[in-house]
């Protein structure tokens, strides 16, 4: 990964992990009903940082979700924005902006698009995915990708359908994302289901780790954990994570247009 502050994607981070071999794959990555989330929805999380222990709130990060078309196909167009706050800039000042274009029959991500600035670091990047070739066309050049690959941000939201109720503790869900050029064989590990006390609220919530992708920000290995709520939503509600120096801690703070009722909050703060 690139120097940066990848704190405020939220659910991106949760996902990232290097090269590996995947015991337990999921099997028809190639296409998923979408069942978790509809057009209109946005999410809002808000990002602490932790040095000895004090939290100290340090951005937001947003994801919205319209209905459009692209190349006469109906797509979902996500878009993740992070930004952080007036009083953290002098520190490490992030404006980050990704976006995805998801087929909205295959759940397939059609198109990619990066405009990040991290602390003085800029990068812009656009990748088209054309899946009758099987190939990944980005600013850079054509690569080779498999044919049920994801971006960052469309593995998100096609995780969120998979059924967890056919998992068995510990087990791992696969996939193949594309970034920077490079194709990450990746996968989850499910942990059961728990209680989760967030900022927002008290949460029944699927509990997994991800394989984190070694860098300047983040250890590899799976230190880092994520709650996502235990409804029909799968949104993740609290992702917590030790960082080369300190902690992070990011919660859902506000929820907008969701396509189920709530029904894994027992408790509001």
């Amino acid at each position: 990964m690139k120097k940066g502050l990848k704190l405020l994607v939220i659910p991106v981070i949760a996902l990232m992990a290097f090269s590996t071999k995947v015991e337990t794959p999921f099997q028809d990555f190639c296409k998923i009903d979408n069942t978790a989330f509809k057009a209109g929805e946005k999410i809002t999380y808000t990002v602490y940082y932790a040095v000895a222990g004090i939290y100290v709130n340090a951005g937001t990060a947003t994801f919205t979700n319209t209905l459009e078309t692209l190349n006469n196909k109906p797509v979902y167009h996500i878009v993740g924005e992070g930004n952080t706050n007036s009083s953290y800039d002098w520190i490490y000042k992030v404006r980050d902006k990704y976006e995805t274009y998801i087929d909205t029959s295959t759940m397939q991500a059609l198109k990619f698009v990066r405009n990040v600035n991290e602390g003085g670091y800029k990068k812009y990047q656009l990748v088209t995915f054309n899946k009758n070739t099987n190939t990944a066309v980005s600013n850079d050049g054509v690569y080779k990708v498999p044919a049920c690959v994801q971006d960052v941000v469309s593995s998100v939201f096609y995780a969120r359908n998979i059924d967890f109720s056919k998992l068995r503790k510990d087990d791992k869900i696969g996939f193949s994302m594309f970034l920077d050029n490079e194709v990450f064989n990746m996968y989850i590990r499910y942990l059961g289901k728990e209680t989760i006390k967030t900022k927002f609220g008290k949460f029944n919530a699927i509990k997994f780790k991800p394989l984190l992708i070694k860098g300047t920000i983040f250890e590899g290995g799976e230190n880092m954990t994520v709650w996502v709520t235990d409804d029909a939503n799968r949104i993740p509600v609290r992702i917590e994570s030790p960082i080369v120096v300190g902690k992070v801690k990011i919660d859902m703070m506000n929820y907008e247009n969701v396509r189920h009722p709530l029904t894994s909050l027992i408790k509001r703060k």
